[in-house]
């Protein structure tokens, strides 16, 4: 087992992301720091000591993005930290304090803590394509989106698009802080993330297919449903570049780009129940779509999960949980 006798962190471990990259950390015998806001919150903890391997080697620790040295107890002693933690929310009411402010204060919390950590070897920052793509231009069918993409924080500004600049300004201020203090780190920018939870409350991008298969053509034109990856590949993904030495700057992490017309017709393919192709069979436009190149992340040794896998389980999950009926 590959993490056999290291120690590693994971913050805002009770997420969707950080509870598949727990259970798979404890999988390949990594012993694992947790951080999460409460542990009183059983929302928070109970899905993590439900996994295999954590009474032996997980341990459960509360920290707070916004709070200063907060993250240094779970942190001292780890050879690697991966950063999880951040607010999701593309809510038209979240404001910009709420999301900005916790995103980049608490990385720069995070690998405060990190430098104080003499055991740290690695940090592995877990951002989002929202960093890579966002700009002005509108993207052609033509382009191939790789790692040297930016998205434009003065338009994210602009269009008052916060969550993605939470992203492009924590992004930012690790990278600048990481090289000021001589931290190996790596950045992650995984697509829209899909795929059964293991957490009992339902995530953002698993409502995102919930409502694409309820709402259907309401949702259809946003670019959000460009990009698919799933969430298991993305914590195999952490893993790897930890694990590789040389696996350095940032990683596109994206399976699949289709539209989101061409996932309701999948959807429909695979439960002829939900009669999803009748209902929008006038309005299912086939639209080339843009690339994300695979080529960086490919040399790690990942093999995306076929989104027919992804949706299914995605869906099963949403049922299994009563979150979904039909």
């Amino acid at each position: 087992m590959s993490g056999e006798g290291k120690v590693v962190c994971v913050t805002g471990a009770s997420g969707f992301i950080a509870s598949w990259l727990v259970k798979v950390l404890l999988h390949r015998g990594y012993t694992v720091h947790a951080t999460v806001r409460s542990l009183k919150d059983p929302n928070k903890v109970s899905h993590l000591l439900a996994l295999d391997g954590s009474k032996e080697r997980l341990h459960l620790f509360e920290a707070d993005l916004l709070e200063e040295n907060s993250f240094d107890s779970a942190i001292n002693g780890c050879e690697g930290v991966f950063h999880t933690a951040s607010p999701v929310s593309l809510s038209p009411s979240a404001t910009k304090a709420e999301l900005v402010d916790p995103a980049v204060k608490g990385t720069l919390n995070v690998l405060g803590s990190c430098v104080r950590a003499p055991s740290v070897k690695k940090v592995v920052v877990t951002s989002s394509m929202c960093s890579v793509m966002y700009k002005p231009d509108p993207i052609n069918s033509t382009d191939v989106i790789d790692e040297t993409w930016f998205s434009d924080k003065e338009f994210a500004e602009e269009t008052k698009q916060w969550y993605i600049l939470s992203k492009v300004l924590a992004e930012e201020a690790a990278w600048k802080y990481a090289g000021e203090n001589r931290i190996d780190m790596v950045s992650l920018h995984p697509g829209l993330v899909i795929g059964p939870f293991l957490q009992p409350i339902i995530n953002f991008s698993s409502e995102v297919i919930r409502e694409l298969i309820k709402e259907g053509k309401d949702f259809m034109c946003s670019p959000i449903f460009n990009r698919y990856v799933d969430v298991r590949d993305v914590a195999n993904a952490h893993i790897e570049v930890f694990e590789i030495p040389s696996a350095s700057g940032r990683y596109c992490l994206v399976g699949e780009t289709m539209h989101s017309s061409q996932v309701l017709k999948i959807i429909g393919q695979l439960y002829p129940s939900l009669a999803i192709l009748e209902k929008y069979k006038e309005d299912l436009p086939i639209v080339p779509i843009f690339k994300v190149s695979q080529e960086k992340v490919k040399s790690l040794g990942i093999n995306f999960t076929s989104l027919e896998v992804s949706l299914k389980d995605t869906i099963e999950c949403l049922k299994e949980k009563n979150f979904l009926s039909f």
